[in-house]
């Protein structure tokens, strides 16, 4: 085997690695979510802590806006904007489709800058960028998949990327069981908490979490696992908006 032959198998395996490694990180995010508690510490694998830096100058009708240009630039009149909500780290939209009323997606956007664990396994966020939510709205949804819509995530400009288009939104689990799945986690974890009712998506459910009155978080629970991944990245709830 020549010099030009065995260069060309190293360069083969050097990009195989590389393109291997945020399919490594994903896999290592979509551990059954008993793993990921409210108090789960910002630590994902190699990625280490969460770093938030500098302060938000984005208001919740600034982030609206941001939320709607990038369902605009999706090209899909079917999307619309179901819900925003305020946390003290980032602003979150549930995204749903306006023909079948169940929920497409989850957007987030950072209010400071830091790393985002979706994607390229921890890539560097801008405040008031728009990008897909990670954890199960990235490892489970079955028709809008984030791995195929990477534009979506590194500019406000261009949207998220149906890969399935013909996904069901029939689930082994119900929304009645999913509640079961989801309280079962509360009472190990946050006693005294209770939930909101679910909101279907394409492969789970994500459910708001109340306690002492009010939103307290929320979580997701896999449409046919039951698996419960608790959303510990938004910090503490300020506001809301419904729009459907």
């Amino acid at each position: 085997m020549d010099n030009r032959a065995i260069g060309a198998i190293l360069v083969t395996v050097a990009i195989a690695g590389l393109l291997a490694f945020p399919l490594y990180m994903g896999l290592t995010w979509s551990s059954p979510a008993t793993t990921y508690g409210p108090n789960f510490p910002w630590n994902f694998g190699m990625m280490g802590q969460r770093a938030w830096s500098g302060t938000s100058q984005i208001t919740f009708d600034d982030a609206v806006k941001r939320f709607e240009t990038y369902l605009a630039g999706t090209g899909d009149k079917d999307l619309a904007l179901m819900e925003v909500m305020e946390f003290d780290n980032n602003f979150y939209a549930i995204v749903y489709e306006k023909s079948t009323g169940i929920g497409a997606f989850e957007l987030l956007i950072d209010k400071t800058g830091g790393y985002g664990y979706g994607g390229m396994g921890g890539m560097m966020t801008r405040p008031g960028v728009v990008y897909p939510e990670y954890g199960p709205n990235m490892m489970w949804n079955t028709k809008y998949n984030m791995m195929m819509g990477m534009g979506g995530m590194m500019d406000s400009r261009r949207g998220y990327i149906s890969v399935n288009p013909s996904a069901s939104a029939d689930m082994p689990i119900t929304s009645e069981q999913a509640s079961a799945h989801a309280i079962d986690y509360l009472d190990r974890y946050l006693p005294g908490a209770s939930l909101e009712a679910p909101d279907r998506f394409y492969g789970y459910y994500t459910i708001h979490v109340v306690k002492d009155g009010k939103i307290f978080g929320m979580l997701s629970v896999n449409g046919y696992t039951g698996d419960v991944w608790y959303h510990s990245w938004h910090g503490n709830f300020i506001q809301e908006k419904d729009f459907s």
